[in-house]
């Protein structure tokens, strides 16, 4: 196995040569396994552990395990407590969501403060395969159906963060024969044997079955998810060159925007095929769900380029919106805070001023609509008011007489 693993490593350039290299250990046997494979091939590493303190006395019992892993086999130690349960709470993020987004925020943090290349986790290929039928069953599209990659880049906080996942070779039952051979001690996590979890189901219950069906069913789905991945890449490859040529900036008639919009011609939106599953790839880096697409795609369809302007779809983080032949998409709006003494604000619909050159007075919304602005641009139209209120001038756009 050692020979595998070092031969894995290499051929997948996972560590650089000679850099010491960060290990997520949680203590269980795969993390064990992982420590004591990276030491017997003779690299330098450093241990990191997380408590979520998420199972009361377990995790603390965990935590102080590693450490004296750490210690008897001479390896830096780093450590954190997190109040996951009041994390999660905050943010409105499930439990996993929230632990996910603290581990590896905790190990960015190492890295960069460190000059750790990477962090190195546990994951193997019976994790590969469960993650497949998760993002199956959950309806992610190609992105997910190539499990666990060997190599993964997040951006944490602004920074870089490379996960590498050295036992995706190696089976669930290789690592146990490992470690029972090695006499290796270890923790078990009593939340692996929860039915609740819908991974350890398909872990103790979908993958039994299917191993009774399939005998072979384990080297079958690794070269799936092989081709899988090598499918995504060639694929991924297409949608970063049709982003490139129909995602271009708006340009908008506001001075001073503080927001870039995209916008993509629905000329250019029609002649997609297949037109859902390309239109949802350029929308998804903004957010958009394929239940929106959906919602997009059919009323393109219904109107085609004469789709009424001004229908807003939504995503958790962005807006699109239907103008004048295009798709615009912007970050949602955020209200500006205004000092109530200064005479600057956001227009209101009951506005009205009077336009420079103009006898009458006009509603600010029907002057804005004439500028043939999007719903989009309008948000953010500031007014300059005087002491009584009188609007003085539409920023960037008319001044009042």
């Amino acid at each position: 196995m050692l020979e595998r693993f070092i031969r894995y490593i290499d051929e997948q350039h996972l560590f650089p040569s000679g850099q010491q290299v960060l290990l997520a250990v949680s203590g269980g046997r795969d993390s064990v396994c992982l420590a004591h494979l990276v030491r017997a091939a003779g690299i330098p590493f450093a241990i990191a552990h997380c408590n979520f303190h998420l199972r009361p006395g377990d995790c603390d019992r965990d935590q102080q395990f590693v450490a004296t892993l750490a210690a008897q086999i001479g390896a830096p130690f780093y450590t954190v407590d997190f109040d996951t349960r009041a994390e999660a709470a905050a943010s409105g993020e499930s439990i996993e969501e929230a632990a996910r987004r603290l581990r590896y925020t905790f190990f960015a943090d190492l890295c960069h403060r460190h000059a750790f290349p990477c962090v190195a986790t546990a994951h193997h290929a019976d994790d590969s395969v469960e993650t497949f039928f998760l993002n199956l069953f959950r309806g992610t599209g190609i992105e997910g159906l190539h499990g666990i990659r060997p190599v993964s880049e997040l951006r944490i906080n602004n920074e870089e963060l490379i996960v590498a996942r050295p036992l995706l070779p190696f089976g669930r039952a290789e690592i146990d024969a490992y470690v029972d051979a090695n006499a290796l001690a270890y923790v078990e996590d009593s939340t692996n044997a929860d039915l609740d979890a819908r991974r350890n189901r398909i872990r103790l219950q979908l993958m039994p079955l299917l191993r009774e069906l399939y005998p072979s069913v384990d080297a079958t789905m690794q070269a799936n998810i092989t081709r899988l991945a090598d499918a995504g890449e060639v694929y991924r490859r297409y949608v970063d060159e049709l982003r490139a040529r129909v995602i271009h900036k708006y340009e908008s008639r506001l001075p001073s925007l503080p927001v870039a919009i995209q916008s993509i011609a629905l000329s250019d939106i029609e002649a997609l095929s297949p037109q859902r599953t390309l239109l949802f790839e350029l929308l998804r880096p903004y957010g958009f769900n394929a239940a929106t697409v959906d919602d997009i795609t059919k009323t393109i369809s219904q109107s085609g380029n004469q789709a009424i302007s001004g229908r807003l779809f939504y995503s958790p983080t962005h807006v699109a919106e239907l103008h004048r032949g295009q798709l615009l998409v912007a970050p949602q709006f955020q209200q500006p805070a205004v000092d109530g003494r200064l005479s600057v604000r956001p227009w209101r619909p009951a506005d009205r001023f009077r336009p420079k050159g103009m006898h009458g007075t006009r509603l600010v919304s029907d002057f804005l609509k004439d500028l043939h602005l999007s719903r989009i641009e309008r948000q953010y139209v500031m007014v300059s008011v005087d002491a009584d209120g009188v609007i003085r001038s539409v920023i960037g756009l008319r001044d009042a007489e």
